[in-house]
């Protein structure tokens, strides 16, 4: 049996409107369309965890990062040796920052992360290099969490730059009463520590 051109772009049409439906049923978060799945004495979709962002987490306050300028670059040099250009070890340095936020019972806890990149110098060579990473929440002066990690970054080679990205999940400071928290981030240069 032939079918007529009118016949078939009508079960062009049908086909394409399950498709769509089908579609939206995933957008909407129902992997399933609400089939219950034997066994499970339920939906999919019942069975997976919430994990939506609701709206007071995306109004709540979360204080910006800030990368100190005297601390965004850290150059390494052999021992007893600075500022000599043609004895640099490596320089990396500070590019992005970002954050997050999490609020408890009486605490904030934050995550804050840092991208940047390591480039070898005249005395630079390949393998493992140590990054002091310093991150700190200040209240109106008054220091609540301040850590230095060594962050190792392994280099490649010594022909270009190696990026990274390194985090920071354990910050736990008091819940804010306003908006008066700031994260600082930076190297912890030797003269310094």
């Amino acid at each position: 049996m032939a079918v007529t051109f009118f016949e078939g772009r009508r079960l062009a049409g049908l086909a394409a409107a399950g498709f769509v439906l089908a579609a939206a049923g995933c957008q909407a978060g129902d992997t399933l369309g609400g089939i219950s799945l034997p066994g499970t004495g339920g939906s999919a979709a019942q069975q997976a965890p919430d994990n939506r962002i609701t709206a007071e987490e995306l109004v709540a306050y979360c204080p910006q990062v800030t990368v100190r300028q005297d601390e965004a670059v850290y150059d390494s040099y052999p021992r007893n040796v600075s500022d000599d250009p043609s004895q640099l070890i490596f320089r990396a340095s500070v590019g992005e920052t970002t954050r997050a936020c999490r609020y408890g019972a009486g605490t904030m806890g934050m995550t804050v992360a840092v991208a940047g990149r390591v480039i070898p110098g005249p005395k630079g060579q390949a393998g493992p290099v140590r990054l002091p990473i310093r991150i700190s929440v200040v209240r109106d002066g008054e220091v609540l969490y301040s850590q230095t990690r060594d962050f190792e970054v392994m280099l490649n080679d010594t022909a270009g730059a190696t990026q990274f990205v390194f985090s920071d999940e354990n910050i736990s400071v008091p819940s804010p009463t306003t908006q008066n928290y700031a994260v600082y981030v930076g190297y912890d240069v030797p003269a310094r520590r």
